[in-house]
C-alpha cells in the first residue's frame, strides 16, 4: 500500500510562501513570481538574504519538476521565474509541442546527483552477489529482483529524482553509452530493479516523511545526494544510509534558473548574479549539501566522492514517454508465465543443455550486465510444462530465492524424451491452464511462451488449435503466446499462432536461445 501523500492543493498551499518585507533602502523593491521544485523550500534562509542584499522578493510555488515542466510548456503559468531540480524534461515537452514556445533563458546555479542510499549491512548483501566491489544500477537491479533490497523512489511522473532514476537504470541496461533510442526502453529491464520498489510519493520531500516515518519497510532510497546527506545528518534515522554513485553511471542535476518573464530580465540578472558568487555559493552548499556549479569553490568533505560517469538524458520526447508507461504502478504486479517447452527426441543432447543453461541465466546466474536486469524476479510465478507426443510433465514455481531457481533446474534436468513432438496440442493444453489462472486469480497477468525445434506430427493441428482458440472465454483469449523458434520449427505456423493470440514470434536461430527468451520478458 503506498503512503498517504498530501494532494497538490494542500502541497501548494502550504508551499507558497512570501520572502520578507525589510529591503535595503538603495535597493528598489520588485516582486517576482516563480515556480520551483519542491525540495528547494530548504533555500528559504538564503532567499531572504536576497530580498535583503537586492531588493527582490521572491514569491514561491511549489509543484514536482515534471508536474512544472508540463505546465510550463502547456503555457499553463503566468509566473515570472522558474527553479527546477532540472529543465531537460521541459526542453522535451516544448519540443514536443513542436516549438509553439521559445526555450527559456536559463541558468545553472548548483548541482546534485542522483544517488542511492543504501543501509550498510544491505550494501555489502549487494557487495557479494555483484562482480566487482563497485556497485552498478545493474547491481542494484539484480538485488531488487532477488530480494535483496526494498527501496523507495519518488514517483517519476511528477517528481524529477524518480525519472533521473528510470533514466539512469533504462540507460544503464541498454548498454549503448549514449542517449536512450525508443527501441532500448523495454519493461523487461526495468521490472527486475521496480519489483523492489515498496515505497513512493509524489514529492521528494514526501517521500524523506514517508521513509523516516516508516523505517522498517524499505532499507534504501533513491533520491539527491543532499537530501540523503541532510537526512544521515538529521538524526531521523537509526542507522545511516551508504551512498552509492552507481558505476554505470548517474543523472546529474544542475537546478536551472529559468527566465519566462522577458519584461524581468533585469531583476532575473540580479538574482543570477546573486547565486552565483563565490561567497553565496559557499553559503548553499553548507546549508543544502548540493555542489556549486563553480569549481573553484572549496568543497565540503561530504562532497569530495567523485560522482563518476555522468549518463546522458534522452533528447527524444518518446524515449521519456516509454520510460513512464512501463513505470506504470498498475501494471506492476507481478505475472505468471506458462513455459511450454518441446522435450521431443531431437532437442536431447546440446539443444536440451542450452535450455537449461538459459533458464539457470534466467534464475539469476548470468553475470553480464544485460543478464543483470534481465531475470526472474520476486513474486513472479510459472508454470513449466514439458511436452514431446503430450504433455509429459507440469509444476508451478514462485521465485522466493536461490531454492526456487535449483528447483526450476531440477524439473528440467530429465532424460524423459520421445519421438513424437504435439506443439499445438501443448498449446491447447496451456491455454486450459492459462483459464484456470485467469478465473482464479483475473488480477494477475498471464502469458505463454511456446519453445520448439520441430514440426507438429501428433496431436491436433494448427488450424483446429486457432478454432478452439477463438472459442475461449475473452478474458482467456486476452493471454497472449510469444512463440520461439529453433531448429527446425515451422516459422509460418509459429508466426500465425503467435499473431493471432496477440505474441509474436521470436527466430532463436537469428540469435540464441538466451536471446530469444530474454526478448520474452518484454512489455505485455
Amino acid at each position: 500500500m503506498r503512503p498517504a501523500t498530501r494532494t497538490f492543493a494542500g502541497l501548494a498551499a502550504s508551499a507558497v510562501f512570501i520572502l520578507g518585507a525589510a529591503c535595503d533602502p538603495a535597493n528598489p523593491k520588485t516582486t517576482l513570481r516563480m515556480l520551483a521544485s519542491t525540495e528547494l523550500a530548504d533555500m528559504r534562509p538564503l532567499l531572504e538574504e536576497l530580498q535583503r542584499d537586492t531588493g527582490i522578493e521572491l514569491v514561491l510555488d511549489y509543484r514536482g519538476t515534471v508536474d512544472a515542466a508540463a505546465a510550463l510548456a502547456k503555457g499553463e503559468d503566468a509566473h515570472d521565474l522558474a527553479w527546477l531540480s532540472n529543465d531537460r524534461y521541459l526542453r522535451l515537452k516544448l519540443q514536443q509541442r513542436g516549438g509553439r514556445r521559445l526555450r527559456p533563458l536559463s541558468t545553472e546555479t548548483m548541482m546534485s546527483p542522483v544517488v542511492f542510499g543504501v543501509r550498510a549491512r544491505t550494501a555489502e548483501r549487494l557487495r557479494r552477489n555483484a562482480p566487482d566491489r563497485n556497485l552498478s544500477w545493474a547491481d542494484i537491479a539484480d538485488g531488487a529482483a532477488g530480494g535483496l533490497v526494498r527501496f523507495a523512489m519518488a514517483d517519476p511522473r511528477h517528481a524529477n529524482s524518480g525519472l533521473a532514476a528510470l533514466v539512469g537504470v533504462a540507460t544503464a541496461a541498454a548498454g549503448t553509452g549514449s542517449a536512450l533510442r525508443p527501441q532500448d526502453v523495454t519493461c523487461d529491464r526495468l521490472r527486475g530493479l521496480m519489483s523492489g520498489h515498496t515505497l513512493t510519493a509524489t514529492s521528494s520531500g514526501d517521500l524523506i516523511d514517508a521513509f523516516v516515518a516508516d523505517q522498517g519497510r524499505t532499507d534504501a532510497l533513491i533520491g539527491y545526494e543532499s537530501t540523503i546527506l541532510s537526512l544521515n545528518a538529521s538524526g531521523k534515522l537509526r542507522e545511516p544510509l551508504e551512498i552509492i554513485y552507481p558505476e554505470d553511471g548517474i543523472v546529474l542535476s544542475e537546478y536551472p534558473l529559468l527566465l519566462l518573464n522577458p519584461s524581468r530580465r533585469a531583476a532575473y540578472d540580479k538574482v543570477v548574479s546573486w547565486l552565483t558568487r563565490t561567497d553565496t555559493q559557499l553559503k548553499i552548499m553548507r546549508r543544502t549539501l548540493r555542489r556549486p556549479i563553480d569549481p573553484g569553490v572549496p568543497r565540503d568533505p561530504r562532497l569530495r566522492t567523485e560522482i563518476g560517469n555522468a549518463l546522458y538524458f534522452p533528447d527524444r520526447p518518446e524515449v521519456v514517454d516509454r520510460l513512464l508507461a512501463a513505470y506504470d504502478p498498475d501494471q506492476r504486479r507481478p505475472g505468471q508465465v506458462i513455459f511450454v517447452l518441446d522435450y521431443s527426441g531431437s532437442m536431447k543432447g546440446t539443444r536440451t543443455t542450452a535450455l537449461r543453461t538459459t533458464f539457470d541465466r534466467l534464475a539469476g546466474n548470468d553475470g553480464t550486465a544485460i543478464g543483470r536486469f534481465v531475470r526472474f524476479y520476486q513474486g513472479e510465478r510459472f508454470t513449466l510444462i514439458r511436452f514431446g507426443g503430450d504433455v509429459h510433465a507440469e509444476r508451478t514455481f514462485t521465485i522466493t530465492g536461490p531454492p526456487d531457481a535449483d528447483a526450476i533446474g531440477d524439473f528440467l534436468a530429465t532424460d524423459e524424451f520421445d519421438q513424437d513432438t504435439a506443439v499445438w496440442s501443448a498449446l491447447d493444453h496451456a491455454y486450459g491452464r492459462a483459464g484456470e489462472l485467469r478465473r482464479t486469480d483475473p488480477g494477475r497477468p498471464v502469458t505463454v511462451v511456446l519453445m520448439t525445434d520441430g514440426l507438429n506430427n501428433a496431436g491436433i493441428g494448427l488450424q483446429e488449435f486457432l478454432r478452439r482458440y477463438k472459442a475461449l472465454a475473452p478474458e482467456t483469449k486476452a493471454v497472449h503466446t510469444y512463440t520461439i523458434r529453433f531448429g527446425e520449427a515451422d516459422p509460418s505456423e509459429l508466426r500465425r499462432a503467435a499473431e493471432v493470440t496477440g505474441g509474436r514470434m521470436i527466430d532463436a536461430n537469428a540469435s540464441s536461445l538466451d536471446q530469444a527468451f530474454q526478448e520474452t520478458r518484454g512489455c505485455r
